[in-house]
């Protein structure tokens, strides 16, 4: 076999010292050819710059800042520079989130600035642009198209320097770009902007303040003509953005890439405002340039499901079983209004079906808008276990628990006395819990803090090693991916079909990989802690409808309720005996046994405000009146005890003779009694 090879392996084979020294030697070449590079780098950078050139490293790479016509420069340069020598071209604050920045040098691009912040994209600024190009192209053969990048007040450079060089720029990157001069630092909307800045930028443009508010050649104008020269765009920015408004700068030029048929992407951070910029994880921001600049260095997308968030506790597998081995199914969906609303409940109960062909299922839809896990917990026996053997419980508080303001104890009490109440009915009942996206869920997500309400149900679904599924977080990272848009495809916290699909799919998800992984052989009971985690949650939680015996001093019973004005009501809540009090000084007395007690009532636009007590201890005073109850007859669980001593109790109500400024009355309507006993 070694006959056949060439000579000079041959040789090689025969002297290993000589194989040794010539790695060593071309390993010494190589560093000297990097180490000639650099200098080379050095030297022609200090052939333009005025003061002294100073090398430095930066992020692992090697940094040059200098003088570039009298502005501060940096060009930092990759370990290895990509085919074609790409390059990004930061317009303002540069080492700020430079995430984006640093994974693009990792890829072989170089990273240059010049600093022109103080003449806030006047053409004074896209002349020493221009200059810089002409340097950078000619004498370091930079590609002759750059990927821009404007952070702030950089949007007005980036824009007004491609719209008179637009053969010159492979796409754009901007973070919360300043778009309009009159809007900051001219402070003439929304934004505050800055006086000091204003002056100097009306000074550098050479116009007066009336001038600019004509004044064309800034980005909500030319960003047209950006547009009709195909360069893509993304606009990365926060949706509660005070200084930069969004409003005023980003959307109008959205209207622009619109109305020219150009590629124009955003990615709107809820709940986050001027700043932090960028993303912590830039993985959509430099996949977007590199498919606009350098294709075979763009990043394989993601698998589709690699960001639905299953908090998976094994909880899930009797159901599967039970529908396969007895032909029968009874699942129950329990939450607010997302839930009684068309679109992911009736997805899965066909997604169910399908799967199960065979399987006579009964699907119960125990959803009642603006209600969470504390209504949920009292109503769970009237609305879901009477119904018989619960298989499957789909259980969702999270946007209403939060939203209708429940304090941290309250959500875990509800949750906890949903899911202890349940499994101690049925044991073998499996439960999948879910959380619902909404704005502050993920402006909470933006911020670095998983939202306070999941933090209390998963306290609850970890002790009952229940499965969950985090649709909020999923959301927030799906809408950071740059794969949609909360305003435009989600549209609100009551999903749009785009939102009820997603919800669908996910939870199509975590069941089929719960029920893949089966390897049970029985249906199993489930163990529930002896010991509650909150001693005081509302497991034993029941309504008690009122009766004609109730009524007091001014309350009475009404057997069949319905408004008489034009707002809109809850079914369940009208058409239903509740106790009726609406004078001033009206009063009734109820009796219960339990440690806690509560009414559900309907709040409308006439709700008053009541003084309550327990036994003789003091009054307290509670507004009835809800930030809803102007348009709607609102079903409402107000907890006027909780710890009480789990004995015979009076609850004394009295109707106060004063209210809400927007009510238009002093009505406290009582439908059922809340009482955990």
């Amino acid at each position: 076999m070694i006959r056949s090879l060439p000579i000079l392996p041959k040789i090689l084979l025969m002297n290993k010292n000589f194989l040794f020294t010539s790695f060593l030697f071309l390993l010494l070449l190589s560093s000297a050819c990097k180490h000639e590079q650099a200098s080379q780098i050095q030297q022609n950078i200090q052939q333009v710059s005025s003061t002294q050139v100073t090398k430095s490293q930066w992020h692992g790479f090697t940094r040059y800042d200098f003088t570039f016509r009298g502005r501060k420069s940096i060009i930092v340069k990759p370990e290895t520079p990509a085919s074609g020598r790409p390059w990004i071209w930061r317009a303002r604050f540069f080492g700020h989130e430079p995430q984006t920045d640093v994974a693009l040098l990792n890829k072989g691009y170089f990273l240059v600035y010049t600093d022109v912040s103080d003449w806030y994209g006047a053409p004074i600024a896209v002349e020493q642009w221009n200059a810089y190009y002409k340097y950078l192209t000619n004498s370091f053969h930079f590609n002759k198209k750059v990927v821009l990048e404007g952070m702030s007040r950089g949007g007005l450079i980036i824009y007004n320097w491609a719209a008179a060089n637009t053969d010159k720029v492979a796409c754009m990157y901007a973070d919360a770009p300043v778009c309009d001069i009159n809007s900051w630092p001219g402070g003439k909307g929304r934004s505050k902007g800055s006086e000091s800045d204003w002056k100097k930028c009306l000074k550098v443009y050479g116009i007066s303040e009336q001038q600019a508010a004509n004044y064309s050649n800034m980005p909500i104008y030319n960003s047209l003509k950006v547009a009709r020269a195909g360069i893509a765009v993304l606009h990365v920015c926060g949706e509660n953005d005070q200084v930069v408004p969004i409003e005023e700068n980003t959307y109008k030029v959205k209207q622009n890439f619109k109305k020219a048929g150009g590629e124009f992407k955003m990615i709107v951070k809820a709940g986050i405002g001027h700043h932090p910029h960028s993303l912590e994880h830039p993985r959509p921001i430099v996949n977007f340039i590199l498919k606009h600049n350098t294709p075979k260095l763009q990043e394989p997308p993601l698998p589709r499901d690699s960001l639905i968030v299953i908090n998976d506790r094994g909880s899930l597998k009797n159901a599967a079983m039970t529908f396969r081995q007895t032909h029968k199914g009874r699942v129950a969906f329990l939450g607010g209004s997302i839930t009684h609303m068309k679109g992911w409940r009736n997805m899965v109960c066909e997604y169910l079906q399908q799967k199960f062909p065979k399987t006579d299922f009964e699907f119960i839809n125990a959803g009642i808008p603006s209600t969470g896990s504390v209504p949920g917990a009292f109503r769970l026996s009237r609305d879901v276990l009477s119904h018989g053997k619960i298989d499957l419980l789909f259980e969702e508080a999270a946007v209403n628990d939060a939203t209708n303001g429940r304090t941290s104890e309250q959500e875990v009490r509800g949750m906890e006395g949903i899911i202890r109440h349940a499994r101690m009915k049925n044991p073998r009942m499996d439960v999948m819990i879910m959380y619902f996206a909404d704005p502050w869920k993920l402006a909470d997500y933006n911020q670095g803090k998983t939202p306070e309400v999941i933090q209390n149900h998963e306290k609850v679904a970890r002790y009952y090693r229940i499965t969950s599924l985090n649709l909020a977080k999923e959301v927030d990272e799906r809408i950071l991916d740059g794969q949609f848009s909360w305003k435009e495809d989600f549209k609100n916290l009551h999903p749009a079909p785009f939102g009820q699909k997603l919800y669908f799919h996910s939870i199509k998800t975590a069941l089929e990989r719960a029920w893949a992984n089966n390897r049970q052989s029985t249906i199993q009971p489930y163990s529930v802690p002896e010991k509650p985690l909150d001693s005081a949650s509302y497991y034993l939680g029941k309504l008690h409808r009122v009766t004609r015996e109730q009524a007091g001093h001014g309350f009475h019973w009404v057997s069949d309720w319905k408004p008489d004005d034009n707002a809109r009501t809850r079914e369940g809540f009208v058409k239903v005996p509740v106790l009726e009090g609406e004078q001033p000084g009206s009063t009734l007395n109820y009796f219960f046994e339990g440690n806690a007690v509560g009414i559900f009532i309907t709040s409308g636009p006439d709700a008053g405000e009541i003084e309550y007590r327990i036994d003789d201890k003091p009054w307290h005073s509670l507004d009835l009146f809800t930030r809803w109850s102007s348009q709607l007859h609102l079903p409402w669980l107000y907890m006027l005890g909780d710890q009480l001593e789990n004995s015979r109790h009076r609850l004394t109500i009295r109707i106060k003779n004063s209210n809400y400024p927007k009510s238009r009355g002093h009505a406290c309507r009582i439908v059922y009694f809340a009482v955990n006993s």
